[in-house]
């Protein structure tokens, strides 16, 4: 294990200590593709005040700050979506309360992931990268993956994205003083191997993108689309929630964000994602 692993290990168990010290039911946050786990310090902060344990561990090697992600962003590449996967299982595994989970984009999809694998109380999935099965493919969607997808050598590679390329694919929605803010502020170079594994899924009988969507011990899923979604519109959401809503076991929901993008989580109008998540949590994870 290289330094950076070791210190974002550590890092990250120090997070699972402090939970458990805590008592309180956890809230695991998880990102996705171009972001980091300060992605989500506004949400724990709201999630704390609610009385739960939010936690935000990142996936492998991942820096500390947006600065250093962009000075390194060497640290992101050849993580797989399986790889990142089973790093949140172990992580999850030492936390002696089960957690809620809440993630958005590819943490969407690792959310879900988790979920069929019995992993959380209750989870929340925002605007999610499709599953194995989940077909549709708007042309927005395969806009956005460009940057990536284009060049077959990006599979090894960390990839950033201009301003440009963000506008279009997460911040589409806001203003152009607010996209350049959230540029500045979160965005970081992505790992190419998920989109690349996310492109060939339905083709792939073994895709580490495969979900277990009927699992008895999926928990509760609440799925949210933002309306303007570019990277992940309503059409994928919604044909991931079908797909989940098979499960006898647990309740599936769907709620769509009105005029929202794919920087919900991060943008002006995060709380009101926030609390709709919070909302469903409570339902079923009381603290």
């Amino acid at each position: 294990m290289s330094s950076t692993s070791e210190a974002s290990y550590a890092r990250d168990l120090a997070l699972i200590e402090r939970a458990n010290a805590s008592g309180r039911i956890p809230v695991v946050f998880v990102h996705g593709l171009w972001l980091l786990p300060t992605s989500w310090e506004r949400w724990t902060q709201v999630f704390a005040d609610a009385g739960y344990a939010p936690i935000t561990p990142g996936w492998p090697d991942d820096p500390d700050t947006v600065y250093e992600a962009n000075a390194h962003p060497e640290v992101f590449a050849h993580k797989t979506v399986g790889q990142v996967a089973d790093h949140y299982c172990d992580l999850i595994g030492k936390l002696q309360r089960k957690p809620a989970i809440v993630g958005h984009s590819f943490g969407g999809l690792l959310t879900q992931i988790l979920a069929g694998r019995g992993m959380s109380v209750a989870s929340v999935a925002i605007d999610p990268a499709p599953f194995q099965g989940v077909l549709p493919l708007p042309i927005s969607s395969l806009r956005s993956a460009a940057p990536v997808l284009t060049n077959p050598a990006n599979i090894h590679r960390a990839v950033p994205l201009t301003y440009e390329q963000f506008r279009y694919s997460f911040a589409n929605a806001v203003s152009e003083d607010e996209a350049k803010q959230l540029y500045e502020t979160f965005a970081v170079p992505a790992p190419g191997a998920p989109l690349f594994q996310a492109a060939v899924a339905n083709f792939n009988p073994w895709s580490e993108t495969k979900v277990d969507s009927t699992a008895e011990n999926r928990g509760p899923l609440l799925l949210i689309s933002g309306e303007k979604d570019h990277t992940v519109p309503w059409a994928i959401t919604n044909a991931s929630y079908k797909k989940q809503a098979r499960n006898e076991h647990a309740i599936t929901e769907i709620i769509e964000m009105p005029g929202r993008g794919h920087s919900l989580t991060i943008d002006s109008g995060w709380r009101e994602v926030c609390g709709t998540a919070l909302t469903f949590i409570q339902r079923f994870a009381c603290p």
